[in-house]
């Protein structure tokens, strides 16, 4: 009689050895603690991100923050902008002038130094936005509250007061002038307004130009390369139309050929605006409505390239 076959129990499945032997008391897995928390501070919120994100431009458009390099162009071009303020001030408080010579002082002398404000803006628009778009930081920024209407905001914000601060500073080197030379006070604070608000305008209508012009490229030399061509190009068109027509009997309609030029546009706007020409010269504004009308545009040039840009960064 055959042997009952003996069943074997079943052998539980040992994992694969390792080829390198375990060393004594060595654990298979470890939980470190690095030291890390949960952030339990204030939430400053979107508000903040986009008042950092100015004060961080503002400071950029003057190369504050920035390499020695990045300071020579907007530094050399703020002195230019101020040191034949300061001449001119020095030279009527030495003759004891009563008054400023009239085709220097206040607005006026913003339409002399046009070019100046021309390469500024050529020259920073670009640095405010060509370089997030170039080096594709515009995520970083998006990803925390700030929105693309936030990022606009703070962008137009910012080169709008390098602008005006640009241009302002000159208006206060002129009215800083008046008081030492005894002049009549109330008469220059009034052309002192007049002055800033031409600064604001300045700055109001060439912020808008250089920024929609800026966000379109992320190459800075094409970007500073359009901006100065609008300018000078709008400058020489509207001059050389203005010419003909005034020329050939058309003096009245003459004066609607500046709305080409910003430089000009906004120089006749102001003129008429304080009633600063006697009437005597034709390069103005071509009647009250047109006056009105040159204002208009301002604002709706302004208005216009604020909303491309805003449009142009939601797509990002």
């Amino acid at each position: 009689m055959s042997e009952p076959v003996q069943m074997s129990k079943p052998v539980p499945s040992q994992p694969p050895q390792s080829s390198q032997p375990a060393e004594p008391g060595a654990r298979a897995d470890v939980i470190h603690d690095i030291g890390y928390r949960h952030y339990d501070g204030p939430r400053l919120g979107r508000a903040y991100a986009a008042r950092s994100l100015f004060v961080l431009s503002l400071r950029g458009s003057f190369g504050l923050g920035r390499s020695v390099k990045s300071k020579i162009l907007p530094m050399a071009l703020l002195a230019v902008m101020c040191v034949p303020a300061l001449i001119i001030v020095a030279v009527v408080v030495y003759l004891k002038r009563d008054t400023f010579p009239s085709s220097v002082t206040y607005p006026h002398y913003l339409s002399l130094m046009q070019f100046v404000i021309a390469v500024f803006v050529a020259a920073q628009a670009p640095v405010a936005l060509s370089r997030d778009l170039r080096f594709m930081t515009l995520p970083l920024y998006f990803s925390r509250p700030l929105t693309s209407r936030d990022y606009v905001q703070s962008k137009f914000a910012a080169m709008f007061s390098a602008i005006f601060l640009l241009t302002a500073l000159p208006m206060l080197i002129f009215w800083i002038g008046s008081l030492l030379a005894s002049m009549p006070f109330v008469q220059n604070l009034e052309y002192f307004g007049y002055g800033l608000v031409a600064a604001a305008l300045y700055a109001l209508l060439y912020t808008g130009l250089s920024l929609a012009i800026a966000a379109t490229t992320s190459r800075r030399g094409f970007g500073v390369a359009a901006i100065i061509a609008l300018f000078l190009i709008s400058e020489a068109v509207a001059g050389i139309i203005w010419a003909v027509l005034d020329n050939n009997g058309h003096a009245s309609t003459a004066g609607w050929a500046l709305v080409i030029s910003p430089n000009s546009l906004i120089q006749a706007s102001v003129d008429w605006l304080f009633g600063l020409t006697d009437g005597s010269s034709d390069f103005g504004v071509p009647s009250s409505l047109g006056g009105v009308v040159f204002l208009v545009e301002i604002a709706l040039i302004a208005a216009a390239t604020f909303g491309l840009m805003v449009r142009r960064y939601r797509k990002i």
